[in-house]
C-alpha cells in the first residue's frame, strides 16, 4: 500500500495545509486565511477556534485535490507560528485582551505587548537566559505570561492551559498534553538537555503558579519532534479533518523550524550537510536556523536549544523581526508609491513582484549588477527591532540617501536597498555565529519572499555565502509531513527521512570582483547606520 503524508502549516495570515507522498513529492494543496485582530499599537491576537476551522478546511480540500484516500493517509504534522494560546477548563478560550472576547485567546508571536516585562526579566540574569543569547525577547512566551497575570490576573488563574499554538494544534488533533521540545525550548525556557523546567527561573519571575502539579499548565511531558503522541487522530478531530481515526499525529515544530527539517537535511555532493547548512525562512519575518553537533553560545543568539528541530542535535536560532514586511513598510516611504501599486495590481502583481521584474529587466541575466541600481540609498530595515545579534526590541529603521527623486529607478533602488539591507542584516548574524566558532557554508533558502531569484542572488552577494533553493516549492509544508512520516515509520532514522523526503535544486554563488567591493562598502555602511540608530 503507498502511504502519504499530511503536513498542516499555520503562517501569521494564513492556514496551509499539503499533501505528500514518501518522496516528498506535494499532491495536492489549499490555503485559508487567518483572521488578525489589532486593537493598538504592538497588540496582535487571534482566535484558536478560527484556525482550528481553517486547518480542517484545508486539510480537507488539500485531499481532495490530492486523490488520494484518508485510509492510505499515515500520519499527519503540524507547525505553527509560536503563538500563546490560552484555554479554560472546559477547553474553550479565554480572552487575551480587556476586550473580553474569548474567541480571542491567541497572542500572536509578534505581539509586543511584553516589552517591559521582558526587560524585567533580563534584569535577573537568570541561568537559562544562556540558552536565549542572554537575552529574552518579548516574542517569548514567559514575558507574555506574566502581562497576562499582571493585567488579566482573573484569566490567568482561572486558565487550565497555556500553549504554544503548535501544540494547541495537537491537543486539539489527538487530546495529548504532550509538549514539543521545539516550542518549549525555543519560546518557554524548558531545557531539554536536562529534560527539565528551571523551577527557579518560574519561582524568580513571579510565576510560581505554573510549577505546581508538575508543569502540567505548560506541560509535564515533552518530546522531541516526529514522536507519535497518544492514540492519534482522535474521532472528533478525524471528523473534522476528514481522515481516519487513529491517523499519527507526531509532536509538532515552529513554522520556521518546520521549514528547517523541510530544507536542511537534504544530501548533497559537496560534503555540506545540516551542520554547515543554515536554514533562511524568509517571509513576514525571518528565521535563520543552525544546526550543530555540540553546543554553542553565541550572544544575542537564541540558544543553544537540544532537540528543537533536528532530533538529536543542538540548534541556534536567529533571524530579523520584519524581513518581507519590512520591505513592505519600506516601500511606502517612496514618493511613487501609489502609482506603481496601481501599476502592478493592473497586471495581477503583487508590488513586490513587479519590481522586482522590472530590476531584472534593467540588469538582465547578471542579477548581481542590481546593486550597482542603489546609488547612496542604505537601509537598515529594523522596524520591529533588532532579534539578532543585538538583541534589542526597541532599535527603529533607519534609511538614508534620499533625494526628490520620483522616478521608477528611485523607487527600485529602495526596493534593491531594503533587500540588501536584510542580507546585510543576514550577514551581521552569520558573523557572530563565526566568531563563537560556527561556521557555514551555506545558506537553503525558503519562505514566500526567498523564492525570487533576485533576492536569492542578492542575498548570496550580502553574506558571500552560496545561496541554495530546496526541491520543494513549499518546504514548511514539507517539513510538517516529514515529521508525519517520522510519527508513522519508527524504524527508520530521522535523518533517512528527511534526505527521502527533501532535495535542493539551483544554486547561487557570491559575486566577485567589483560587485563583491560593492557589498564590502554596503555592509560597513549598514553597520554604521546601526550604531548611529
Amino acid at each position: 500500500m503507498s502511504h502519504f503524508y499530511i503536513g498542516v502549516d499555520v503562517g501569521t495570515g494564513s492556514a496551509r495545509a499539503g499533501v505528500f507522498d514518501s518522496k516528498g513529492s506535494l499532491l495536492g494543496s489549499a490555503k485559508r486565511e487567518i483572521v488578525l485582530f489589532n486593537d493598538e499599537p504592538g497588540y496582535y491576537e487571534q482566535s484558536g477556534d478560527q484556525i482550528w476551522e481553517a486547518v480542517c478546511e484545508c486539510v480537507r480540500e488539500s485531499l481532495s485535490l490530492s486523490g488520494v484516500s484518508a485510509s492510505n493517509v499515515s500520519g499527519i504534522g503540524f507547525d505553527a507560528t509560536c503563538s500563546l494560546v490560552v484555554v479554560g477548563d472546559d477547553g474553550h478560550g479565554l480572552p487575551v485582551g480587556r476586550h473580553g472576547d474569548s474567541a480571542r485567546n491567541v497572542i500572536l508571536w509578534m505581539d509586543h505587548r511584553a516589552k517591559s516585562e521582558a526587560a524585567e526579566i533580563n534584569q535577573g540574569k537568570h541561568e537559562v537566559l544562556q540558552f536565549v543569547g542572554g537575552t529574552i525577547s518579548p516574542e517569548m512566551e514567559t514575558p507574555k505570561l506574566l502581562w497576562l497575570k499582571r493585567n488579566l490576573p482573573e484569566i490567568y488563574h482561572n486558565a487550565a492551559y497555556f500553549f504554544d499554538l503548535t501544540d494547541y494544534l495537537t491537543w486539539r488533533a489527538t487530546g495529548s498534553n504532550d509538549r514539543s521540545s521545539c516550542t518549549t525550548t525555543c519560546k518557554w525556557t524548558y531545557l531539554a538537555h536536562d529534560s527539565r523546567w528551571d523551577t527557579e527561573y518560574f519561582d524568580a519571575i513571579e510565576l510560581s503558579e505554573l510549577v505546581k502539579d508538575g508543569f502540567r499548565r505548560i506541560g509535564s511531558t515533552v518530546r522531541e519532534p516526529g514522536s507519535p503522541l497518544g492514540f492519534g487522530l482522535t474521532s472528533q478531530a478525524a471528523a473534522d479533518l476528514g481522515l481516519k481515526q487513529g491517523t499519527a499525529v507526531p509532536a509538532g515544530l515552529i513554522d520556521a523550524h518546520a521549514g528547517g527539517i523541510g530544507t536542511v537535511g537534504a544530501r548533497s555532493a559537496d560534503n555540506c550537510d545540516v551542520t554547515n547548512t543554515m536554514a533562511y525562512v524568509f517571509g513576514t519575518s525571518a528565521c535563520t536556523m543552525t544546526t550543530t553537533k555540540d553546543r554553542a553560545f553565541v550572544p544575542g543568539v537564541w540558544g543553544p536549544y537540544y532537540n528543537a528541530m533536528v532530533p538529536g542535535y543542538w540548534l541556534l536560532e536567529a533571524g530579523q523581526s520584519a524581513a518581507g514586511v519590512a520591505i513592505d513598510q519600506l516601500m511606502k516611504h517612496s514618493p511613487i508609491y501609489d502609482e506603481v501599486k496601481q501599476l502592478a495590481a493592473k497586471e495581477g502583481l503583487g508590488l513586490n513582484q513587479w519590481l522586482s521584474n522590472l530590476v531584472k529587466s534593467k540588469v538582465g541575466e547578471n542579477l548581481s549588477k542590481a546593486a550597482e541600481l542603489v546609488g547612496r540609498v542604505k537601509v537598515v530595515p529594523e522596524f520591529m527591532g533588532n532579534r539578532a545579534p543585538l538583541a534589542d526590541p526597541n532599535r527603529t529603521a533607519v534609511i538614508a540617501g534620499l533625494t526628490m527623486d520620483e522616478s521608477l529607478d528611485g523607487i527600485c533602488s529602495l526596493y534593491v536597498a531594503g533587500i540588501l539591507g536584510i542580507g546585510y542584516g543576514l550577514k551581521q548574524i552569520l558573523t557572530a555565529q563565526k566568531q563563537s566558532g560556527v561556521a557555514i557554508n551555506q545558506i537553503v533558502i525558503s519562505g514566500g519572499a526567498g523564492q525570487d531569484p533576485l533576492v536569492r542572488q542578492l542575498i548570496a552577494d550580502a553574506t558571500l555565502r552560496r545561496v541554495v533553493a530546496p526541491r520543494s516549492e513549499e518546504p514548511v509544508l514539507l517539513g510538517a509531513a516529514i515529521t508525519a512520516h517520522m510519527a508513522s515509520n519508527l524504524d527508520k532514522h530521522p535523518s533517512d527521512v528527511m534526505a527521502e523526503m527533501s532535495g535542493f535544486s539551483s544554486a547561487y554563488e557570491p559575486a566577485t570582483g567589483e560587485i563583491r567591493s560593492i557589498h564590502e562598502r554596503g555592509y560597513r555602511s549598514f553597520l554604521a547606520l546601526q550604531s548611529v540608530q
